[in-house]
């Protein structure tokens, strides 16, 4: 239980500023260096568990896993080094749709300008085709454009130079259009069964079709542009996730947030990546997702790096939540 309450401080950085949050934060900060005993006391007696279910009233949904890509790269294109990582187009347009209607505060519609017009933006086959193209500054030059591909899914990531650098890439917008999963359309199409799609059957099938790998990038429209964050300082300094602290490996989420509030604590039980083997422990809602929506829905952080990728592509486990919510406050309404 220590790492889950390491991690709730981690949180507490930024959720602290927010009610309900204020005095559980001062005591776990009180509590981070205690025994594990401790650390479960103060969970169960400053808490409320609360079992999360869908509106439709499933209480199981799907659990996924993410982590932190190292990609070999370079600051320019060359020696192969020819997928642009793009910051944000100087052209894309956010418009916050809450200041037209306030019902759709949680919305936000991105496009370009045209004319006088507000259009689409570019989708990712206009994007890869570099006609036209996008006003953005490439951050670094990387060689495959299937890693690419599963960088931007990831939303975070390292990009190694010759020298040994390493810079840290973090997501910054994304150009409006919806996230369709590549996996879905190798089985619809016949080219992978439901178990062989995972990130390793994808890159394995890459691989052996490169002269149709461009068309079935090109099914998932959705493209994401990324900012670069300050450089890793040490093993235990994870990407930051939408609520602006480091991830735990093992202990932090990506969930929807209009069920989950960030910063929240969660149990979940679940099993390990193609295991019956339980896996059960208290993690935090610290992060967001595209592809994660619903109630019972989460994205298991693995950490950075090639065996936490391992581990992550191959994640996709029927799971069970509840929410940990302060004693005494009342639980959240969805959103």
């Amino acid at each position: 239980m220590l790492p889950s309450l390491r991690a709730f401080v981690a949180g507490c950085a930024r959720a602290q500023s927010r009610p309900p949050w204020q005095g559980p934060c001062t005591e776990a900060r009180k509590a981070a260096a205690s025994d594990e005993t401790q650390a479960r006391a103060f969970f169960e007696s400053r808490f409320t568990a609360y079992r999360i279910v869908a509106p439709e009233g499933n209480d199981e949904g799907l659990v996924t896993g993410y982590y932190e890509p190292v990609l070999k790269g370079r600051r320019a294109p060359g020696a192969g080094f020819r997928f642009p990582v793009h910051a944000v187009p100087d052209d894309l347009m956010v418009v916050d749709l809450a200041a037209v209607h306030p019902e759709l505060r949680n919305l936000r519609l991105r496009g370009r300008i045209e004319g006088r017009r507000i259009v689409p933006y570019y989708t990712r086959a206009e994007i890869d085709s570099g006609s036209p193209a996008p006003p953005a500054r490439p951050l670094a030059w990387v060689a495959d454009a299937v890693e690419l591909f599963f960088l931007q899914i990831q939303g975070s990531g390292l990009v190694e130079f010759p020298s040994g650098e390493r810079i840290r890439l973090g997501f910054a917008d994304q150009n409006g259009h919806p996230y369709r999963s590549l996996g879905r359309y190798l089985i619809d199409r016949g080219d992978l069964n439901l178990e062989q799609a995972s990130m390793q059957g994808i890159k394995a099938w890459a691989a052996a079709n490169p002269d149709k790998l461009q068309q079935a990038l090109n099914s998932n429209p959705s493209y994401v542009f990324f900012r670069e964050l300050p450089p890793p300082t040490g093993p235990l300094n994870g990407p930051p996730g939408a609520l602006g602290v480091p991830l735990t490996p093992g202990y932090s989420i990506a969930a929807d947030p209009r069920y989950i509030p960030l910063g929240s604590p969660v149990f979940l039980s679940t099993t390990y990546p193609l295991s019956n083997q339980l896996l059960e422990r208290l993690v935090m809602a610290q992060d967001t997702g595209g592809a994660i929506r619903g109630a019972v829905r989460a994205d298991f952080f693995w950490g950075t790096g090639e065996e936490a990728g391992n581990q992550a592509g191959r994640m996709r486990q029927q799971g069970r939540m509840w929410l940990l919510w302060p004693r005494g406050e009342l639980p959240p309404k969805p959103q």
